[in-house]
């Protein structure tokens, strides 16, 4: 979890993020499972916010990806690369309690990062329980973010495939 520092000592999530659409060249997309939600299956791609202000968003999207999956996405063979899509969207009263008082939106960054094949995968689990390597389209369909199915269904286009 990506935190930045407020007056005292508390702790507060900065509410600018990256979502990383991960997949490989046949077009099959990782999804992790959140752990802290029992209602429902919350399945996602890797998503996190920025450590500091002035961390760069590449940064971020390396760093999360690495925290949450394992993964390395500066190893050979892997390309990161922003897709240019920006969302803003009203952040799930449930997790409102990690940005600062008054906070209600979040802008987050759409990156994709092409594996030259399926990865082993290491999840933090007090993150995510589960993941699963599914064809874009099936994961665009268990995705509970509509950013993030809205991305998945995006993926041939940036991914330079037929869809």
């Amino acid at each position: 979890m990506s935190a930045h520092s407020c007056v005292g000592r508390c702790r507060f999530k900065i509410p600018e993020s990256v979502l990383v659409v991960i997949h490989t060249p046949a077009l099959e997309v990782l999804l992790i499972r959140r752990a802290d939600v029992r209602q429902g299956e919350f399945w996602q791609s890797v998503t996190g916010s920025k450590d500091d202000p002035g961390e760069a968003l590449t940064q971020t999207a390396v760093r999360e990806v690495g925290e949450e999956t394992g993964i390395d996405a500066r190893a050979p063979g892997c390309l990161l690369r922003d897709w240019g899509i920006r969302n803003r969207y009203e952040i799930y009263p449930r997790w409102r309690h990690r940005y600062a008082p008054g906070v209600t939106h979040n802008l987050e960054h759409v990156f994709g990062l092409c594996l030259p094949a399926r990865a082993p995968v290491r999840l933090n689990p007090r993150e995510h329980d589960a993941f699963e390597w599914l064809p874009w389209r099936a994961a665009a369909d268990r995705c509970f973010s509509p950013t993030n199915a809205e991305a998945c269904l995006l993926l041939p286009r940036f991914a330079g495939a037929p869809a």
